[in-house]
């Protein structure tokens, strides 16, 4: 008997992080698409919405309430915060939920109330979610129903920092993280500050001393410390339209050195297909890692006595986002964690 695959829905398909994962998913052996939603977009077809994803056969995009979710084994959810735990909490128990969204990542109900300006609105499920950040929580993604999967520059920053500071190679209290994406990032609503004429030929900061990806970021540096971390964190918009370059500034402890801190993430990820740290002369570079769900990291030496230069590249939508979310559910069913993701960068 042939086994049947694994039946999904992508809520919110019609964003950057759906059309994404829809472009993803269409290339994993086992899963079928079953159902897209998108509530302003119900009734039309996914090529009328996205004309790059003409012809793969996919059903038309339909509200949520039009979903039969007794056909669906999982759900993909990349609708904004707040809108994610209001739907995800009316789901049937059965599903298997990988949500996008920032909804269920931090962990304490009075940091989310802070960090996004309103009561959780299903702090149950909020217990049980795991932060899905692929390559450090492996084993509790494979017994959880509710994946949170981190957001992109979390991601960016933790897979280059968590090891170090794990390790007690650098000192968590004192780190400086100068993060720059695409313009993709911002979500594919109408914004002002990301037309063409405002975003193009140039570059700024923006959400400074405030962007909700901070508390995010130290959540997961504190677990790892094992005493509170606060972290200097500043985002930049590029104006092109995926990647994200991350670079953090640390002090290293005793007597350890850029070397040391390098030849630490090699180990730390020698298993992991995803991660690669670049080759002597090499610096990570966005350009590198694009429409990949690769990541590449390393550690330099700086001109300033006992401190260490940190970069990271990824993709926003895959890494960061989609291609996260579809390693996600590789490892929660039990397939191949590359499956679907197989994927070279596209150079140049």
């Amino acid at each position: 008997m042939t086994k049947r695959k694994n039946r999904i829905a992508i809520v919110g398909a019609s964003g950057y992080t759906g059309s994404d994962l829809i472009r993803l998913a269409l290339r994993h052996p086992e899963i079928s698409i079953d159902a897209l939603t998108g509530a302003t977009h119900a009734g039309k077809s996914i090529d009328a919405v996205f004309p790059h994803l003409s012809g793969s056969g996919l059903p038309s995009l339909v509200t949520n309430d039009d979903v039969n979710w007794n056909s669906i084994d999982t759900v993909f959810c990349g609708l904004p915060h707040a809108t994610s735990q209001k739907v995800i909490k009316t789901l049937p128990t059965h599903l298997n939920i990988i949500d996008m969204s920032a909804d269920f990542r931090l962990r304490d109900k009075d940091t989310y109330e802070a960090t996004y300006g309103n009561p959780h609105a299903a702090t149950e499920l909020q217990e049980i979610a795991v932060y899905g950040l692929s390559e450090h929580y492996r084993e509790d993604i494979k017994k959880t129903r509710l994946v949170a999967c981190p957001g992109c520059y979390p991601t960016a920053t933790l897979l280059l920092l968590l090891p170090l500071v794990k390790e007690g190679l650098i000192d968590p209290t004192d780190l400086i993280i100068d993060a720059k994406s695409g313009v993709t990032g911002a979500g594919r609503a109408l914004k002002q500050n990301t037309l063409f004429s405002e975003a193009g030929e140039g570059m700024g900061p923006y959400a400074v001393a405030q962007h909700r990806h901070a508390p995010e970021i130290e959540q997961e540096l504190t677990l790892a410390a094992g005493e509170s971390v606060t972290v200097n964190f500043t985002p930049h918009l590029i104006p092109m339209s995926r990647g994200e370059l991350v670079t953090c500034y640390a002090k290293l402890t005793n007597d350890n050195t850029s070397a040391r801190c390098r030849e630490t993430l090699e180990q730390y990820y020698a298993k992991d297909v995803f991660i690669n740290v670049s080759p002597d002369g090499v610096y990570p570079q966005t350009q590198f890692v694009r429409g990949s769900n690769k990541v590449m990291l390393n550690a330099y030496d700086d001109r300033i006595a006992n401190r260490v230069i940190l970069i990271a590249a990824l993709d926003n939508l895959v890494k960061g986002s989609s291609g996260q979310a579809l390693q996600n559910f590789n490892i929660m069913t039990g397939y191949d964690e590359t499956m679907g993701l197989e994927q070279i960068a596209l150079f140049p």
